[in-house]
């Protein structure tokens, strides 16, 4: 059985309809997912000019009047974009509302169980405050349209998965937030999502927040105070869990598929493990939802919209991911 996975096309100024465009002629994709794209028409044409494909696009209503066909785009036509207006590479409300209303449609026929999961393309923060969104990304947007107080971000490259104690918060403070309650905290919700995903072998590794895990003391402390205590509260309570682990050995070690998974304890040390590795090829997941998400990780390359440049590589990884887990996430 194939899963349904619904796509936005994202900003309509950026690269997500090409991508999209793209990906959906990709063999791959069509051999392991049924996809359902959600965008304006006549934006989708102009990419599917641009970037020469041949598929012919199936407008549709509803999920169930798709046609698994690897010639058809099956597509949800929101008519949301005023050609005499829209230029590429230019942040404007309209595509701002445009993305957002994209996204919305995707979440609402995933919580209605109509698709199996969500894999977002690309939009501009700046393009959503204009049109009055009052959420600032993704993660918030689906945060608030399914209930979850505080959606997990979750990483997949070549297999290896990473979670993350923080976000967009800055280095300073991300430091004051590694504490053994939000720990404790991240690691049951972390092991919980990997259930969701069907994941259930294995230990989850946390990292060390200072170089060689602060060799008891001498380079830091936080370690001693609040990761070693986590850590060993939660394997009391029978949790796969170990660490800290130093930095700079436990992504390669996950890699090598010693751990399930990786506990980040702030933004870029697993972000670069992560674009290091494959750029291309890291996927975002968000986890702690009733539905899922993956996404591509990279952004709306206003610089060489409209030009059929852009790599589509992330998001054929992206679907490929969605694929895999749907069908475990939702119990099919």
């Amino acid at each position: 059985m194939k899963p349904v996975i619904a796509v936005p096309i994202g900003d309509p100024a950026g690269v997500g309809p090409e991508i999209t465009a793209k990906a959906l002629q990709n063999p791959q994709v069509f051999e392991k997912a049924l996809c359902i794209v959600v965008g304006d028409r006549k934006i989708m044409e102009q990419a599917m000019k641009i970037t020469e494909s041949n598929m012919k696009i199936h407008v549709i209503r509803e999920p169930e009047e798709a046609i698994d066909d690897a010639g058809i785009m099956n597509f949800i036509d929101l008519d949301n974009i005023d050609r005499n207006q829209f230029r590429f590479g230019r942040v404007s409300a309209m595509c701002g509302r445009a993305a957002y209303e994209y996204i919305e449609t995707c979440i609402s026929m995933a919580n209605a169980r109509k698709v199996d999961a969500v894999t977002t393309t690309t939009i501009n923060k700046e393009a959503l405050k204009l049109a009055g969104v009052p959420y600032i990304g993704h993660t918030e947007i689906f945060g608030a349209l399914t209930g979850t107080e505080d959606p997990l971000t979750i990483f997949e490259v070549r297999g290896m998965r990473i979670f993350f104690l923080s976000r967009h918060v800055s280095l300073r403070k991300s430091c004051d937030i590694v504490t053994k309650d939000r720990i404790i905290d991240y690691v049951k919700r972390g092991l919980a999502v990997l259930k969701q995903l069907g994941v259930t072998d294995g230990t989850m590794a946390v990292a060390g927040v200072n170089p060689h895990c602060g060799e008891n003391g001498i380079l830091g402390d936080e370690e001693l105070r609040e990761i070693i205590p986590a850590v060993k509260e939660l394997q009391t309570e029978g949790y796969p869990v170990t660490g800290p682990i130093g930095a700079d050995s436990v992504f390669h070690l996950a890699l090598q598929g010693h751990f399930n998974s990786v506990l980040s304890l702030y933004h870029d040390q697993g972000h670069i493990a992560a674009k290091t590795l494959d750029f291309e090829r890291t996927v975002a997941i968000t986890g702690g939802m009733p539905i899922l998400r993956t996404s591509v990780d990279h952004g709306t390359a206003f610089d060489i919209a409209g030009t059929g440049k852009a790599s589509e590589v992330s998001l054929v990884e992206a679907i490929l991911v969605a694929s895999k887990y749907a069908l475990a996430f939702t119990g099919k």
